[in-house]
């Protein structure tokens, strides 16, 4: 039987496909068709709230949950807990099989509460969910001090809303000091986020009126996790690329030949690459034009602040508006699913 483009990539390059916020049906589809991985984010249990397919599944551990536990808050965290720990189960065969390399499922906690407590609390709670659970927490201030303890009690990682080089270094850099004297730590992975930087660019292009071509603007997300990628690669750190937040085709199939996993959407993304069956052809190590690097630095200073190593402080990571627009959107999903526990009282 024929390859199909996913595992064509996979035999073909060092990239693999990692599946987003998918049901578990859609997540054994993934699978067969050459996913390793899988992430979900904050949106996810209001996305399977409205999931016809998962109404049933859903509304009964609602229910059982919402018998015991009188925080309406609490509840949806448990709530996602075991609807992601449901997922995991499905990838623990993979998980077990490559000798825990592949079949992880990222959880990432509360984004309105994103202290250094909470990440530390919520994340060893979410780990009882399954063993292959690896924790996503939001590359801020109290974000990677939350990394460096979950690195310390040997907790698989995904360092996420990495929207500027200088955030993948910070926390590459603290996982390579951490580990420093560890046997066999847990692996970590840096998420760059390529897909909502893009959205906050051109939105900041559109608003502020910058003359410069939106096929210029096009590359600028790819080109700062070009560079995030070769930087960690020349620095030695022992950390796993993630590319993340995918909005088209492109954020897929211009990271093929990198040695990374990229996530992706089930619906209108995975699905649309399979039905094209195209070429798996390496494009992440094809140049972006210097004078395309040069006008997108001078005009346009949310790719500056991305792009130049010195040009964010760790101060500013939360309020940078690329991870503002991306947190935002978990924020909203979650303060629906917590209505909607609310209303089943």
């Amino acid at each position: 039987m024929a390859k199909g483009y996913f595992e064509r990539v996979q035999s073909e390059t060092l990239t693999r496909f990692w599946i987003n916020n998918v049901t578990r049906a859609q997540a054994q589809l993934a699978i067969d068709n050459g996913a390793v991985g899988c992430t979900q984010n904050p949106a996810y249990t209001w996305k399977m709230i409205q999931s016809v397919d998962e109404k049933e599944y859903v509304d009964g551990i609602i229910n059982a949950i919402i018998a015991e536990e009188k925080d309406d808050n609490m509840a949806l965290v448990k709530l996602q807990r075991e609807l992601i720990g449901g997922v995991a189960k499905v990838f623990y065969p993979m998980f077990e099989a490559s000798s825990k390399k592949n079949g992880y499922v990222s959880i990432q906690g509360d984004p309105f509460d994103e202290t250094y407590d909470s990440i530390v609390k919520y994340g060893l709670f979410n780990r009882e969910a399954g063993e292959n659970i690896m924790c996503k927490v939001p590359v801020v201030p109290e974000g990677l001090k939350g990394i460096e303890a979950l690195i310390k009690q040997y907790t698989p990682i995904n360092a996420t809303e990495i929207m500027a080089l200088r955030q993948a270094m910070d926390v590459c850099d603290l996982y390579d000091k951490t580990t420093k004297n560890m046997v066999n730590p847990a692996p970590l992975y840096y998420s760059v986020i390529t897909g909502i930087f893009d959205e906050q660019l051109k939105a900041d292009v559109e608003a502020d009126k910058i003359d410069i071509s939106p096929d210029k603007c096009w590359i600028a997300g790819l080109a700062v996790a070009k560079k995030i990628y070769e930087m960690v690669k020349k620095r030695g750190y022992d950390c796993h690329f993630i590319g993340g937040g995918a909005r088209g085709l492109h954020h897929f199939t211009e990271m093929v030949g990198a040695d990374a996993v990229v996530t992706i959407n089930w619906n209108g993304t995975a699905d649309k690459l399979i039905e094209q069956d195209a070429p798996a052809v390496s494009r992440f190590f094809n140049p972006v034009d210097s004078e395309v690097i040069d006008e997108l630095l001078e005009k346009v200073p949310v790719f500056k602040k991305a792009y130049l190593l010195n040009e964010i402080e760790p101060e500013e990571y939360e309020d940078y508006s690329p991870v503002v627009r991306f947190r935002s959107s978990f924020e909203s999903a979650w303060k629906n699913a917590r209505a909607h526990i609310t209303s089943l009282r």
